[in-house]
């Protein structure tokens, strides 16, 4: 029986019935979840298989029989090596450490103090819920390196969820409120097509569908079906290509809002003492435990097509945090979906204790620093359009001086919008600083845990005084900068934001 069955409490006293030291095993449910998961291989296999046999003229007889021949043997060796990691495969907690043994070939003995835990990360694929499956990511707050983080894959989602309360339940004695931050509102699946992958979505799904019928060894009908399209698109310009766009469009959105409903569905952010809890998925369900004491801050970001539809996602700044490991591609610090822009500071603000300060805009110097270079940028392309105009005249003719005129247009709007945008507070727990026009970023970092300072100034930023100071941290992205502030002001804001970490290295004018 598995110590951690009753209560936190059972397992704080790690009672060791059968006297092999409290070690455990995985659950031996995870067969019949890896049979199932190989199926994906059988498939893949089989498809090859036949498509080789093909060519060999087997009758259908013979390639039925070597599939189900094939499909046996894959399924047997991932089982076959399921059992030997199960079998190798041991962990246990006690009151100082959780301690994970593993390795077929290679035995590893890792371990973390259970006092250094930051996070746990539940996470189940849709086989897994199906046997009752959980795979269990322990964190330090550290980047996950070395003996940083153990994963548990998997344990029963009794055992993972009991192990969550079990390892996160110290720190009781901060503040005993809690309750929902935010929870999913169906309605704002409306901002999930406000990406630049809703305009290129029917393109990857046919390439993707291209090969996969490439390899069933249906080459052949790709590419005179590939030719069939083109030539229907030359021979009517003026009716394909609306057609063909909108269809993207439409394939774009769609699978926009069924990755929104995939990702997001039954979303929820709660406050438990002394930590944060996000629970989101459809199919794939994810649980992520982010102990407070790890966090470092938050960033409000909004890409352009989601601030001119007045929304905004919210980002973690947490040790630790970044990019998933391994074969995952989501955003580990993301806390919540798209949603209103009012909505996203609420919570914001509900998470770092405090609201956004006024910002202090930056100097005029900073916004001439961008319009000269949309400047340059636009007769360089302009001079370089010259330079080459008898080899681009041939195919594009008098358009081609659209080039550089769309540059100057979007480099003015790009100066203006990103000058606009910047901005610096200072709050009694954060620095506050904004910037950016594609994808604007309001990032409140918390002053506690800011280690260091980098100034840089060049050339062109010393002429007009100006410089750029970055906050160091070991969360997050490393660094966060506050862009072409004044020089003065920008030694000013360092020095106040850590009182006595920059005052050995400045000289103070007299007045």
């Amino acid at each position: 029986m598995s110590p951690y069955e009753t209560s936190p409490a059972a397992a704080e006293r790690h009672t060791d019935p059968a006297g092999d030291g409290g070690w455990q095993g995985l659950a031996r449910r995870s067969l019949w979840a890896s049979a199932v998961k190989s199926l994906a291989l059988v498939a893949g296999a089989s498809a090859g298989l036949v498509r080789f046999l093909t060519g060999r003229d087997w009758p259908v007889g013979g390639m039925v029989a070597a599939c189900a021949g094939a499909a046996v043997l894959i399924v047997a060796g991932v089982v076959a090596y399921d059992v030997l990691r199960l079998r190798t495969t041991r962990w246990r907690l006690t009151p100082e450490r959780l301690e994970l043994r593993s390795g077929i070939t290679v035995r590893q003995h890792r371990s973390i103090p259970r006092d250094r835990v930051r996070s746990v990360d539940l996470r189940a694929d849709p086989v897994n819920r199906i046997f009752g499956l959980t795979v269990a990511k322990v964190g330090t707050g550290e980047h996950a390196e070395g003996g940083s983080e153990l994963k548990l894959d998997p344990l029963s989602r009794h055992d993972a969820e009991a192990l969550r309360r079990t390892l996160l339940h110290q720190g009781e004695q901060a503040e005993p409120g809690g309750g929902p931050l935010a929870e999913l509102n169906w309605s704002w699946i409306r901002y999930a097509p406000l990406s630049v992958w809703t305009f290129t979505g029917a393109a990857v799904v046919l390439g993707a569908l291209y090969k996969a019928l490439d390899s069933f060894g249906l080459k052949r009908f790709t590419t005179r079906l590939a030719t069939g399209l083109w030539e229907w698109l030359v021979a009517q310009p003026l009716v394909t290509v609306p057609l063909v766009l909108a269809a993207n469009l439409v394939v774009g959105v769609l699978g926009a809002m069924l990755l929104f409903a995939e990702s997001w569905a039954r979303y929820r952010l709660e406050r438990e003492p002394g930590r944060l809890r996000m629970r989101r998925g459809l199919l794939t369900s994810r649980s992520l435990t982010l102990d407070e004491r790890r966090l470092r801050g938050v960033e409000i970001g909004e890409p352009l097509l989601l601030r001119l539809a007045g929304a905004a996602r919210l980002r973690s700044i947490a040790t630790g945090l970044g990019k998933s490991s391994g074969d995952e591609t989501e955003d580990a610090a993301a806390l919540t979906p798209p949603m209103p822009r009012a909505l996203a500071v609420r919570v914001a603000a509900a998470i770092a204790g405090a609201g956004v300060p006024a910002l202090v805009p930056h100097p005029a110097a900073a916004r001439r620093r961008r319009l000269v270079r949309a400047l340059v940028t636009a007769l360089v392309t302009g001079a370089g359009v010259a330079a080459a105009w008898p080899w681009v005249s041939i195919w594009a003719g008098g358009w081609v001086w659209l080039v550089p005129v769309a540059v100057l247009a979007y480099g003015l709007w790009h100066a203006v919008t990103s000058a606009a945008s910047l901005g610096h507070a200072l709050s009694p727990r954060h620095l506050v600083a904004r910037r950016g026009a594609v994808v604007r970023r309001t990032v409140a970092l918390d002053r506690r845990g800011i280690a260091g300072w980098t100034f840089t100034e060049s050339y062109f930023q010393r002429r007009s005084g100006l410089l750029t100071v970055s906050a160091t941290t070991a969360a997050g992205r490393g660094h966060y900068d506050v862009v072409d502030v004044g020089r003065g002001d920008g030694l000013d804001l360092a020095a106040g934001t850590v009182p006595g970490l920059l005052e050995p290295f400045l000289v103070r004018e007299k007045q």
